[in-house]
């Protein structure tokens, strides 16, 4: 198994930034060869590294630092009043959680959510191929939570399990169940599941203060934010 230390990196050519207008990014890869396992996993992700399909990255723009990557520090964490009406709202939700997805069972859901809310996103149009090589690793670390209102299936939250944390990769939800405010919950339930497994922390991607869509992120609290390698808590 590969170390840190001995991984090769490759960075691509500046390309439009997805989040913030007029701005190019670089982005540095692992080797996607490297031999990956969940504690190499770990690592990368104490790191600034986060998963897409089977590809580790972090971003590396050369004039702009605005990509920060976030963690809840599950021990700490007090939800506040509206997360706290979320979890009453969805408490009659039943949780199943599988380790690989069900293409008939999560991909309608899957397309009904990519075309009705990120028409404008990269993942628009969806597909089959797309969702498989978006969603899924083999490395053993993958859990898909299915969320169920009786026995329609409202949500699926797709995490990875890492030493000491849990990753969420993506969550998707029935559009129309906006009442339920499902992408809230999908985060504060994988901030139970952590503690309920002794786990210290949820990864929630990359925080950029000036782009709208990942405000939500900062309504986590403690967050814990990687700035120039160090973590520092934003309480």
């Amino acid at each position: 198994m590969a170390s840190i230390q001995d991984l090769k990196l490759y960075q691509t050519h500046p390309h439009p930034c997805s989040y913030l207008d007029e701005q190019q990014a670089t982005t540095v890869f692992i080797d996607p060869e490297a031999s990956v396992d969940k504690t190499l996993y770990t690592q990368l992700s104490r790191n600034g590294f986060r998963r897409s399909g089977e590809h580790l990255y972090r971003p590396r723009c050369e004039h702009c630092q605005q990509c920060i990557l976030t963690r809840v520090a599950v021990n700490a964490f007090t939800p506040n009043r509206s997360q706290r009406r979320i979890e009453r709202r969805n408490q009659d939700l039943r949780v199943e959680i599988g380790d690989s997805p069900d293409f008939e069972l999560d991909y309608p859901l899957y397309e009904r959510y990519i075309r009705e809310r990120h028409v404008d996103g990269d993942m628009y149009p969806p597909s089959r191929d797309q969702f498989q090589s978006f969603l899924s690793a083999e490395w053993g670390v993958t859990r898909f939570a299915r969320l169920y209102d009786e026995d329609q299936l409202l949500a699926v939250a797709v995490y990875d399990e890492l030493d000491d944390a849990l990753s969420a990769v993506y969550t998707y939800f029935e559009p129309t169940a906006d009442n339920r405010s499902l992408g809230t919950f999908a985060i504060l339930w994988q901030i139970r599941r952590a503690q309920q497994l002794g786990l210290g922390y949820v990864y929630l991607g990359y925080w950029i203060r000036n782009c709208r869509k990942m405000n939500y992120k900062i309504k986590f609290r403690p967050l814990q934010l990687l700035i120039e390698q160090r973590w520092l808590t934003l309480k």
